[in-house]
């Protein structure tokens, strides 16, 4: 099928691996995220003098905000990143983290802070969210233990602690011999999520 203006679809996906954005307001998207558009589009980056009050408002993780450009204008825009799934999350009033690498764009309405687990976004708010998965994503109530390498992120969950399973790693060193070289995989360590909330569990660790 050949898409034009009119066909495609309106803030949706247009399949599992793209998203069509219908751009009326300002919006944050990860640089590199957008692969085509119609109508009149700006990209501007974050910190721009015109934009400063909206960044300051909006984004409060500094060590990420290279990594974000603001489109304005009018028209559709489609995203995708890197083949990976896509999908859209209407927040409202939320406390919401996803993994950093995996957001692909947010509205300013969301207020963006880094999570006190390294490598993970928090975003507070009502709003629209846009991240990639490798595969489909699962959602779990916790009480759950998940291989930190399927963690895509959790929902008004706590932040979780690091589980270790000594009785595996001992059983690794004693094969080794040494701890030199020894990489923990998700049977050794896994992130422990209790309380109230949902996690986001991707289909596959990579």
């Amino acid at each position: 099928m050949i898409y034009t203006y009119e066909t495609l679809p309106r803030n949706d996906r247009l399949n599992r691996f793209s998203y069509c954005l219908d751009v009326s307001q300002k919006m944050f998207i990860r640089n590199g995220a957008a692969i085509a558009y119609y109508g009149s589009l700006r990209f501007e980056s974050i910190g721009s003098s015109l934009l400063d009050m909206l960044v300051q408002e909006a984004f409060n993780a500094p060590r990420y905000v290279n990594n974000f450009v603001i489109v304005t204008g009018q028209g559709k825009l489609l995203l995708g990143d890197r083949g990976l799934d896509l999908a859209s999350y209407d927040l409202t009033d939320a406390h919401f983290t996803v993994k950093s690498s995996r957001v692909v764009a947010f509205d300013p309405s969301l207020i963006c802070q880094e999570s006190t687990l390294h490598g993970y976004l928090t975003f507070l708010g009502t709003g629209q969210l846009i991240a990639s998965s490798n595969g489909p994503v699962h959602f779990l109530e916790p009480p759950v233990r998940v291989d930190p390498d399927a963690v895509l992120g959790w929902s008004d969950a706590p932040s979780p602690s690091y589980h270790y399973d000594y009785d595996y790693i001992k059983g690794i060193l004693s094969t080794a011999g040494s701890l030199a070289g020894i990489s923990l995989s998700g049977e050794e360590k896994q992130l422990d999520f209790i309380g109230q909330g949902t996690v986001l569990v991707q289909s596959s660790e990579r």
